[in-house]
């Protein structure tokens, strides 16, 4: 838990070298056809392995297609399609699918109670601290922190996420802040909080 308030503060402190995206959402929706093979037009995939990139933050999605080129994240599927793909046209794609809505889920019912209190209040004995204090209570995450929407999201893509972090998989987090929340949750805890995010609007 401490490791996590230590990262927590590093992000903070780092804010100001953010800097914004500034992309063109009308040329975004032109290079975006062959993004909608799977994420659909409006970045709302309905595969469930999919995610959902409607009214994602552009800086978020910059940073996971400039990880995807580089390898820092990796994914065979991604990788041929960020190829070619200069920094204007990830900038333009991120545009387009941040202006997006998106079309929400819905939660497991047997899940909900589970799902709900690890996202709002963590598990302080496990060390894993709340979702909602870096993705907001509502789900639509912090764009100065670069901390992604998440609400709506797929409880498959959200699950295999999670394990990804869990296992050392995918770690392209800052601080590795993801990595060690997820290194405590239990099977069960990734599939209630995958349920509940899946469920948030």
């Amino acid at each position: 838990m401490k490791k996590i308030l230590i990262s927590a503060v590093v992000v903070a402190a780092s804010l100001s070298t953010i800097s914004a995206v500034a992309g063109d959402a009308a040329m975004g929706k032109s290079k975006s056809a062959v993004c909608a093979a799977c994420h659909m037009a409006d970045g709302n995939s309905v595969n469930p392995l999919w995610p959902k990139l409607a009214g994602q933050h552009e800086g978020y999605i910059v940073k996971q297609l400039k990880e995807f080129k580089s390898t820092a994240r990796k994914d065979p599927i991604m990788l041929g399609q960020v190829a070619a793909l200069t920094e204007e046209d990830m900038d333009n794609l991120a545009a387009y699918f941040s202006t997006q809505t998106l079309k929400g889920g819905e939660a497991d019912p047997a899940l909900v109670e589970a799902g709900k209190l690890l996202y709002t209040t963590g598990n302080a004995k496990q060390g894993v601290a709340a979702c909602a204090s870096c993705h907001a209570p509502n789900g639509l995450g912090n764009p100065a922190a670069n901390f992604p929407a998440i609400a709506g999201q797929h409880t498959v893509y959200a699950e295999k996420q999670l394990k990804a972090f869990r296992d050392g998989s995918r770690a392209n987090d800052v601080n590795t802040m993801m990595q060690d929340v997820a290194s405590n949750l239990s099977d069960a805890d990734v599939k209630a909080v995958a349920s509940y995010i899946q469920g948030l609007r």
